[in-house]
């Protein structure tokens, strides 16, 4: 699905950013401080170019920890200079200074009382050079920064959230609909030349062809997750058991993924009236994140405008709330045409998702501008403030109105609350 803009009435500056690591950076702002005693060490880490997990199992084994030791508060781009925070259980704060790993700085630790969990972050701050641009261009841009922070930004998952095979989505309903052979169909299978190199498209024909063996050899050694779900599948002949050798953190983004694709079409749907409340709307408080049934829009209109509150979409799953009246009939509507409930998130031996509200729009805050000329040519910085699960590339999916071109693997900023997992 094409996904509609918010500033249409804007030009867009075009360009490309994530051209070297250097050109994308992010920064953690943490909820709380570390209160300096407790079990567990919090440390902030700067690392290029490698993912969120990567990081965590390289930082787990030189320190002889397990990973599920170390908690974090989201995910972090692979393709950029990132700083994060993590937490280590049962270790010391000298032994996590002292990390010497490639591409990874330690830059401060601190004891504190629990485990860092997914969502304790209270927002993300950017710096994003946009570069192939002309950097008198930049003028154009205040207008539509000043229209988004007015009208608020759309809440889209950006589409690196489905994977540089764009079909993490799919995968997830696969999951949800407990069809492990069309799973394997798509994760093994199913060529796409417009993504896949030549070795790994053959690989995928033979998976097509059935000749297993063949295709085993033909995946090439990057493709390690490919190869391990097929040795087990050729091991077990069960396509069950080898989809649950997937690692369970891949097969939770997959699922996520699916609830992103549903909650992108319910903004778009209502992109035009980003800024307004409907009778039987779930609004939430941007405060402090409770949600409450819209009773009186003209009433309730005048929060909005204050951007104290917005209407939320779905991140469907078996727990979450539902709207009521015009908001609730379009969410249905959608959920049906994909064939899709609530209760497919629950059901026992399969991926499942308690599921949760997501405010359809937020709100940049500290947003500046520069441009000039680098070392590697003309370029416009653009620096803002986001809050925790929202994505960077949609801000400047608005201001470059062209597809924001990504790295193959990359991971994007993707901090899911408590009641998602």
């Amino acid at each position: 699905m094409q996904l509609p803009y918010l500033t249409t009435s804007f030009p867009g500056v075009g360009g490309a950013i994530k051209q070297r690591e250097e050109d994308f950076f992010v920064q953690e702002i943490p909820l709380y401080e570390p209160s300096g005693e407790g079990e567990h060490v919090y440390c902030e880490i700067q690392k290029v170019g490698k993912t969120t997990f990567d990081m965590i199992d390289q930082v787990a084994k030189a320190l002889d920890v397990s990973a599920r030791d170390i908690g974090y508060s989201g995910l972090k781009d692979a393709r950029a200079i990132t700083r994060q925070i993590i937490s280590i259980w049962g270790v010391t704060e000298e032994r996590v200074m002292g990390l010497q790993l490639p591409n990874l700085q330690v830059m401060w630790a601190a004891r504190h009382v629990n485990k860092l969990r997914l969502g304790h972050l209270k927002g993300n701050r950017f710096a994003v050079k946009i570069r192939n641009v002309e950097p008198t261009a930049v003028v154009k841009l205040r207008p539509v920064l000043d229209e988004i922070e007015k009208r608020g930004l759309p809440n889209y998952f950006g589409e690196q959230r489905f994977g540089h095979r764009g079909d993490n989505d799919i995968l997830g309903a696969c999951l949800v609909r407990g069809r492990p052979e069309e799973l394997l169909a798509r994760l093994l299978g199913t060529p796409n030349p417009a993504v896949d190199q030549n070795d790994e498209q053959q690989a995928r024909h033979l998976y097509d062809q059935g000749r297993l063996e063949e295709a085993m050899h033909q995946f090439p050694r990057r493709s390690g997750m490919e190869r391990r779900v097929l040795a087990r599948l050729m091991k077990t002949q069960k396509p069950g058991l080898a989809v649950k050798s997937i690692d369970e953190r891949l097969r939770k983004l997959w699922v996520s993924a699916l609830q992103s694709k549903l909650f992108n079409e319910v903004v778009a749907n209502r992109i035009e009236a980003i800024d307004k409340v409907i009778l039987g709307d779930l609004a939430m408080k941007h405060e402090n994140g409770a949600c409450f049934a819209v009773e009186d829009a003209e009433k309730e209109q005048a929060r909005a405008d204050a951007f104290e509150i917005s209407a939320t979409g779905p991140l469907v799953g078996s727990r979450m709330s539902h709207p009521t009246g015009e908001p609730g009939a379009m969410e249905e509507a959608i959920f049906k045409a994909h064939g899709l409930t609530p209760g497919h998130f629950k059901q026992e031996g399969r991926d499942r998702a308690k599921g949760a509200r997501r405010a359809i729009r937020v709100k940049p805050t500290d947003t500046t501008l520069a441009a000039g000329v680098d070392n590697h040519g003309p370029q416009i910085t653009v620096a803002f403030t986001l809050p925790p699960g929202s994505y960077a590339t949609v801000l400047l999916r608005e201001l470059m109105k062209a597809k924001v071109t990504e790295t193959v693997g990359a991971t994007e900023i993707y901090e899911p609350t408590e009641t998602e997992e």
